[in-house]
Parts: C-alpha cells; sequence; structure tokens
C-alpha cells in the first residue's frame, strides 16, 4: 500500500502530468493499494478508480464517486468533463456550506 498526501503540489503542470503516469504505470506493474490526497478533481479522476469527497468540518466522506473510464483516460472526453463537473459540484457545495457558516457565526458576534 502507498499512502500518498500532495505529493505534486508544488511541480508544474508537465512534471506533474509525467509523475501522474509514472505513478499509474507503477500501480500497474504491482497493482498495489493507493490512498492519495489531492486537492486536484482533474487529478483524482486522472489517476483513481474512486473518489472520496470529503465535506469542510468535520471531515467526513460525504460522497465516493467511482470513476469508470478506461485508461489512458482522456481528460477532453465528455465522460471526464462530466464527472468533472459532478466533483465540483460536490466540493463547492461544501466550500458554499462552510462559508453560510462562517457568516452566521460572524453575526453572532
Amino acid at each position: 500500500m502507498m499512502l500518498m498526501d500532495e505529493p505534486f503540489g508544488s511541480l508544474d503542470a508537465l512534471t506533474r502530468r509525467t509523475m501522474q503516469d509514472e505513478l499509474l504505470r507503477i500501480w500497474m506493474e504491482f497493482r498495489k493499494t493507493i490512498i492519495f490526497v489531492t486537492h486536484g478533481i482533474e487529478e483524482s479522476i486522472y489517476l483513481a478508480d474512486r473518489v472520496a469527497v470529503m465535506t469542510y468540518r468535520p471531515g467526513t466522506i460525504k460522497e465516493i464517486v467511482p470513476i469508470r473510464l478506461s485508461r489512458p483516460r482522456d481528460v477532453s472526453s465528455p465522460d471526464f468533463i462530466g464527472l468533472q463537473t459532478k466533483l465540483t459540484k460536490l466540493v463547492m457545495e461544501e466550500q458554499m456550506r462552510h462559508s453560510k457558516e462562517e457568516i452566521e457565526v460572524s453575526g453572532d458576534k
């Protein structure tokens, strides 16, 4: 098992994609479980078989979205873009909930 927490976060776009492809190559060779933490929605769809979207606070799993796209994945395909839209909506719901809670707390003072 590999546990990876934002490992490509500080890389430029070209190096990041190269490292993502290398990670997929390693996964294909060894078929071990990889838990990969990222804030990148496109990255999560490109790499994952399942994406767990977390709530803001408390940090619990809001939804697990299966990624049933064949590999290699085409980031410009309608199915990829549809998943990107769905995941963005789930994340933005959490952002809106957090913003609303901050306003309510600020108003109580």
